[in-house]
């Protein structure tokens, strides 16, 4: 997609993972300056290198969305880098492997706090500084936060998961109503089974998991990051300026309704 981002100042947290390294990417062709923000310094560098090697214009920079003060840290480092903000894009999210999906009776409190710290209290943590700077510059400004169709229709065993991101998704819709009078859009974005390292050992490598995978998605096949990637832009550019409070899902179909008959 090619939208007019043009130096614009973006942040996309957990953008040392696939989905979040696309957009980092996918922003930076459309002339965004981009700062891939995560805790491994060595996978950012990698999205930062790439970014870099085709002519765009990026930066790494450590950060714990988990953490209110390394959050504010994260505005602070950007506008020092770049001398402002337009996008912040709140990607980082984390959810227990399989062996640690259990029904809620038996869930890990452990787990159910480090989840909704990060996935839920993070997109809390990095908005408000992000928000306060965007105030400051008096020119609007596009909060983008990624949740997952889980959080529209949730999957058993993933109690914490599915709370954490139907949270994100009705903090956008709340951030969207308060935030308007500011000139500041927020939207969310669904995705459904998207393919990278992570879904590729879990359902895809396996032919018999991933047939049972693909039998309740309607186009039968994994999404790919750069449809995340896609829309992401689309959102943060002035193509979509009357949307905001919007939830975009991007799932093969599969939370339309049951993919097969009875």
């Amino acid at each position: 997609m090619r939208v007019d981002l043009k130096d614009k100042v973006v942040i996309v947290t957990g953008g040392g993972g696939a989905i979040g390294g696309a957009m980092a990417e996918e922003f930076a062709a459309n002339g965004a300056k981009v700062v891939v923000t995560g805790r491994t310094k060595a996978t950012l560098q990698a999205v930062v290198d790439a970014i870099r090697s085709r002519g765009g214009e990026a930066s790494a920079v450590i950060a714990d969305v988990g953490s209110r003060e390394s959050a504010a840290a994260m505005i602070e480092e950007t506008v020092r880098l770049y001398g402002r903000l337009d996008v912040l894009v709140n990607n980082a999210g984390i959810n227990g492997g399989p062996e640690e999906r259990k029904p809620i009776h038996e869930y890990s409190d452990e787990l159910w706090e480090r989840i909704i710290n990060v996935d839920l209290n993070g997109v809390y943590y990095c908005s408000k500084p992000a928000i306060l700077q965007m105030e400051k510059q008096g020119e609007g400004g596009n909060i983008i936060n990624i949740g997952s169709v889980v959080g529209l229709t949730p999957l058993r065993l993933q109690c914490a998961f599915a709370a954490a991101k139907a949270g994100v998704f009705n903090l956008t819709k709340a951030m969207a109503l308060e935030l308007a009078p500011l000139n500041i859009r927020v939207n969310g974005i669904a995705p459904g089974s998207i393919m990278f390292e992570g879904t590729r050992k879990l359902f895809y490598a396996d032919p018999e998991k991933a047939e049972a995978m693909m039998s309740h998605i309607p186009q039968h096949r994994p999404g790919e990051p750069k449809d995340i990637a896609g829309m992401a832009c689309f959102l943060a550019s002035e193509d979509s300026s009357y949307m905001t409070g919007t939830i975009s899902v991007i799932d093969g179909g599969w939370i339309c309704g049951y993919a097969r008959d009875f």
